[in-house]
């Protein structure tokens, strides 16, 4: 019976092409009505509009449509500002690492796309206890930055 049903769960998994993000602690994750690329639009007008800089981009699809490989889309969009890098890199050095906060577009099977980002309180939590109360101050101002920018970037026009 267990390998009946171990069987039937690989067939499952194997039939699905990509799964929908789904939401982890820490994390908030937005499912939209909008396009790929639109949605990839959108984040970078909203980043702008929270005077946050586009630093990274980077995602496989691209790279992997160049060698013949259909894969839905998926793009890292790291965000970041000069004045928050700089207060960030007085606290910690360490913390710096973590620096562009990064958000996830994804591409789901119904061509529509989620927004995704791990909250910057957590990318952070493992440096307040050596950096202190500030750098908790100034990740709970990037998870209200974070927060606007996905409540923008998703919004219906």
């Amino acid at each position: 019976m267990y390998r009946t049903l171990v069987a039937l769960a690989l067939i499952l998994c194997a039939g699905t092409s990509h799964a929908e993000m789904a939401l982890r602690d820490g994390w908030a994750v937005t499912p939209t009505t909008k396009s790929y690329d639109i949605l990839i639009d959108d984040v970078k007008k909203a980043a702008k509009a929270n005077k946050m800089g586009v630093v990274t981009q980077a995602g496989p699809t691209g790279a992997a449509a160049n060698r013949g490989i259909t894969i839905p889309g998926n793009r890292v969009i790291g965000l970041f500002n000069n004045l928050y890098a700089v207060e960030v890199l007085s606290l910690s050095t360490a913390a710096m690492i973590e620096a562009p906060i990064r958000i996830y577009v994804t591409e789901n099977e119904d061509e529509t796309a989620t927004l995704s980002y791990k909250l910057p309180s957590t990318v952070f939590a493992p440096y307040i206890a050596e950096a202190g109360p500030e750098l908790e101050r100034i990740a709970g101002e990037l998870d209200a930055i974070f927060a606007d920018i996905s409540a923008q970037a998703t919004q219906q026009h």
